[in-house]
């Protein structure tokens, strides 16, 4: 899931000082999660826009924010309403404020910071565990994945600073590289330390990226 933090609340009043009415657009899956653009956190914003003088005229979740198609259908739904704001501030991640975009003409103004993609750990915890490099090295590393966990990024690891399994960068934080070992150990694969990684290919996934599922009759897909 794609992880995100609201803004200090003084930024985003700063964001929005020259709209006098504001729409609100919240997301139904991460934002929810991470309690940065859910049902509660939206209604939370409105009640501390209006107490600073702004007129909301409106606010959806959609189910999920950067689904630009089910925006698309709810901002038609909505269209009075999002033709007397004079902006949208939008709470979810920048995917989410893009998908807006993609259906409005009218300012789009952020509430959060997308951080990174993270797993879940427990509710409310989360840690990124993948860069969406397009290179992906699991298959050999153990599914763990240095590029992510290693604060260097070392892909012929550990280095020189790991000490009892902790990396020297944060002391709190297991080694990647050692759990790698410890992985390739239990699966009786330590011949794939020895191999050599050439540097990252970064060029892998061309930004922006796109793909495409390709449907075949029959309803299989097509990769």
């Amino acid at each position: 899931m794609i992880i995100t933090n609201q803004k200090p609340f003084e930024t985003i009043l700063k964001e929005l000082e020259d709209a006098k009415s504001v729409f609100l657009v919240g997301c139904g899956d991460c934002a929810t999660l991470c309690e940065t653009g859910g049902t509660d956190q939206v209604a939370e914003m409105a009640e501390k826009l209006k107490a600073e003088g702004k007129l909301i005229t409106g606010m959806i979740v959609p189910d999920v924010g950067c689904h630009e198609l089910d925006v698309k259908k709810e901002f038609r739904v909505h269209k009075d309403e999002l033709e007397k704001a004079d902006a949208l501030l939008v709470m979810s991640c920048g995917a989410g404020c893009q998908a807006a975009r993609s259906a409005t003409d009218k300012p789009i103004m952020p509430s959060n910071d997308t951080l990174f993609l993270g797993n879940i750990m427990r509710y409310g915890q989360f840690e990124e565990k993948c860069r969406l490099c397009g290179d992906c090295l699991l298959d050999v590393t153990g599914a763990i994945c240095p590029v992510a966990r290693c604060h260097k990024g070392i892909l012929n690891g550990p280095c020189g600073g790991t000490n009892e399994g902790k990396c020297e960068v944060d002391p709190e934080k297991d080694c990647a590289w050692t759990l790698i070992y410890q992985q390739l150990e239990k699966e009786g694969k330590l011949d794939k330390m020895r191999e050599y990684r050439p540097p990252k290919n970064w060029n892998a996934v061309l930004k922006p990226g796109r793909h495409a599922i390709e449907r075949k009759k029959g309803g299989e897909a097509n990769e």
